[in-house]
């Protein structure tokens, strides 16, 4: 519905659901791992499957109002991720001494909340770019 055949857009918009499908699986894996210590652990576990999902049905069903709600949820996924990045670099600093390499490498992994800021960038971009 609205699209005709498979530009770049549509592609992008499916590559990014199933990005979430993904991050939102090892996501569950890492924060499961630390027993959901902090609540806000809770929310890409919920929000990253479901912006997949959506994703996904955006990318067969481009309608006005779709449009809009990933405005708004790939906005939020953008500036959740910085956050999550934040609680993460704090978290390392948290073991035993402190922002240390090894650290780095067995505590939160920082990388991956940046991930979830540069696939909503990359949706937002598939939405709303015009040559």
């Amino acid at each position: 519905m609205f699209w005709t055949g498979w530009p770049w857009q549509r592609v992008i918009i499916l590559f990014a659901g199933m990005a979430f499908l993904l991050i939102g699986l090892q996501v569950t894996l890492f924060h499961y791992r630390q027993n959901f210590r902090n609540w806000t652990m809770w929310v890409p576990v919920a929000a990253s499957p479901a912006l997949g999902l959506l994703l996904l049905a955006a990318g067969f069903y481009n309608v006005p109002a779709m449009r809009t709600i990933l405005l708004v949820l790939l906005s939020i996924g953008a500036l959740a991720g910085v956050g999550g990045f934040v609680l993460h670099f704090e978290g390392v600093g948290e073991r035993v001494d402190g922002y240390r390499l090894n650290n780095f490498l067995v505590g939160p992994p920082i990388t991956l909340p940046l991930m979830v800021t540069a696939i909503s960038l990359l949706g937002l971009i598939a939405l709303y770019w015009r040559w």
